[in-house]
């Protein structure tokens, strides 16, 4: 009898900018013959974990990374409940999703997001994936949160920066988590967006002190000494994504039985 290999999950971290390293572990994931069967990612990695569920080709996404600008994705608003109405980035998401739901994916994926009124997690795993990524990248303080079935959703990362027990939950016999990390007091803070993003990375950080990442396999793109918020470095951060998944591509292969 042959032994059946095991389910691999995917587990992608939050990180702004930073996540699009994300690709680049797609990219030698997919040259190297690595299977995945399901992916569970929090902000930055829910949209590029939900992107490729839904079955973009990667050639297609780098592109998009490369070419992306800020005005496609913030329409500014009164600060009520954030500077970013978000609207415009929910639109964005929309096309590029082609408006699918989680019905059509061709790996199971989920989100994590985080009720800002109760403190919770919330998983999110039917309906729209567009309503579902908005949700999870809401970034608090910038983006206006996104309301769904009466609570008021913001960025996962508050919650669950790296949705490793999930993926495990999902049904994953192993685990592979990529951490894209933080990049406090590398970069120089040049407007209010960039000192949001590090005010969150700040408590991210004293969070991850406390705990353990509980992943088979761990992944960490060389990105914290890179902004957090410089659409001009994509090709950058995908690179980095590619040089840490292919240190650890005889790890992965042993474990998988892959190769």
């Amino acid at each position: 009898m042959v032994n059946e290999r095991p389910k691999v999950g995917l587990a992608l971290s939050s990180g702004a900018i930073r996540g699009f390293a994300h690709l680049g572990v797609l990219q030698v994931f997919e040259e190297e013959g690595i299977p995945i069967d399901m992916i569970g990612g929090t902000s930055a990695g829910s949209l590029i974990g939900g992107l490729y569920a839904l079955g973009q080709e990667l050639k297609y996404l780098r592109k998009l990374a490369t070419n992306i600008k800020w005005e496609h994705l913030t329409d500014l608003t009164l600060p009520r409940r954030g500077l970013v109405a978000g609207k415009r980035l929910l639109d964005f998401l929309r096309v590029i999703t082609h408006d699918k739901t989680f019905d059509d994916l061709l790996i199971p994926f989920v989100a994590v997001a985080t009720d800002i009124e109760r403190g919770e997690p919330v998983i999110l795993k039917s309906g729209s994936v567009a309503e579902a990524i908005r949700a999870s990248s809401s970034i608090p303080g910038i983006y206006v949160p996104f309301k769904k079935e009466g609570r008021l959703l913001v960025d996962g990362a508050l919650v669950d920066r790296i949705p490793i027990s999930l993926v495990k939950e999902m049904g994953a016999d192993m685990v592979i988590a990529v951490d894209v990390g933080f990049s406090i007091g590398r970069t120089r803070l040049k407007n209010i967006f960039e000192i949001m993003i590090q005010a969150s990375d700040i408590m991210m950080r004293e969070i991850s002190r406390e705990g353990w990442i509980d992943a088979d396999i761990i992944i960490r793109p060389e990105v914290a000494h890179l902004p957090a918020m410089d659409l001009g470095l994509a090709d950058v951060m995908i690179q980095a994504g590619i040089d840490a998944a292919r240190k650890m591509v005889p790890e992965i292969k042993q474990m998988t039985g892959v190769g």
